[in-house]
């Protein structure tokens, strides 16, 4: 029998370096400006009443003209993909679902409602919204800001219920709900682009500059305001609860909406930016409600600042992972 040399070593999948550069490029810059943000309030450049002042800033004026800008130059036909938008919003209040079942075995009663906010809202409006729009640029914030519009609504909804079901000081009201959504001014912002937008209604040139100077200052001020927000001490009082929450947020949930969406056909931009959405870290308006709720607001904080802090892992791999199966 003829000699056929030695058997051939087992071969392992060769991961790209494209890709993993790629996928950094994705990452980084957006969590760069997150840790420069800690940087500075570490520094003294800024303070507390800073970034308080930015963030309203952020929340009232820039990034609800961000939201219209990107709306109102958005194609309707291919750019508002409405059953994206659905599956990202049942997906969502699946996961609500299952983060409550889990709480009743696992958080003492009085951290419930915390803990099920922090594990499954997140920080969509800024993190999100920016990993997007890095990734897959105007339509990142197109797509994205109807996805941030709409969840938003949905999680003001569940957020309000839940934490008023394990709260003694508060009371899930329909009306006072329903006020804060008609008065968040980034919903406003989407709504009204919306309309314009199927219409084909333009605006000047000067003012859509000018729109574009004041938007600029959303994502970069944004994400500093999160870095000057965070709190170490938060991170090292960390409990099996926050680390519980964060492995919700950002491993469970997002793993989730991929599993159950590559079956439906989403692909490409669309099951990317789905990814993103979903496995964006803890929205920091998780630890006003919560404290306004009564609830364990060292729980919400820590919880906020665990899962910021490893998401730059876990959303790093993900797109890897989807990259590498030429997913997205």
């Amino acid at each position: 029998m003829p000699y056929r040399g030695p058997p051939s070593p087992s071969r392992s999948p060769v991961i790209d370096t494209a890709i993993v550069l790629g996928t950094l490029e994705v990452s980084l810059p957006v969590f760069a400006m997150v840790f420069i943000g800690a940087l500075l309030k570490r520094l003294g450049w800024i303070d507390q009443a800073f970034v308080n002042t930015a963030s309203s800033l952020v929340f009232r004026a820039t990034m609800p003209t961000l939201l219209f800008l990107s709306i109102l130059r958005a194609d309707p036909d291919t750019d508002f993909n409405l059953s994206l938008v659905g599956f990202y919003l049942g997906v969502s209040a699946l996961a609500f679902i299952l983060i409550w079942l889990w709480s009743l075995k696992r958080c003492p009663r009085e951290d419930r409602g915390v803990f099920v906010q922090g594990a499954f809202r997140g920080n969509c409006g800024v993190v999100g919204l920016a990993l997007a729009a890095n990734m897959y640029g105007d339509l990142g914030l197109s797509l994205g800001g109807l996805m941030a519009g709409a969840i938003i609504v949905l999680n003001l909804v569940l957020s309000a219920v839940i934490l008023a079901i394990y709260s003694p000081v508060v009371s899930s009201r329909p009306g006072a709900i329903l006020k804060d959504v008609a008065t968040n001014p980034l919903i406003i912002g989407i709504v009204s682009a919306v309309p314009l937008s199927y219409l084909g209604v333009t605006l000047p040139d000067w003012l859509m500059t000018s729109g574009d100077y004041l938007a600029s200052l959303s994502l970069p001020l944004a994400l500093i305001c999160i870095g000057g927000s965070l709190g170490i001490e938060a991170a090292r009082r960390s409990s099996l609860l926050s680390l519980e929450a964060s492995a919700w947020k950002l491993v469970i949930m997002p793993a989730l909406g991929v599993v159950l969406a590559v079956p439906l056909g989403f692909r490409g931009a669309e099951l990317g930016i789905l990814f993103l959405f979903l496995a964006s870290p803890g929205a920091a308006v998780a630890y006003v409600m919560a404290r306004a709720a009564g609830g364990n607001e060292g729980l919400a904080a820590s919880i906020i600042v665990v899962s910021t802090l490893l998401s730059l892992v876990t959303i790093s791999v993900g797109i890897l992972v989807l990259k590498t199966m030429a997913l997205v």
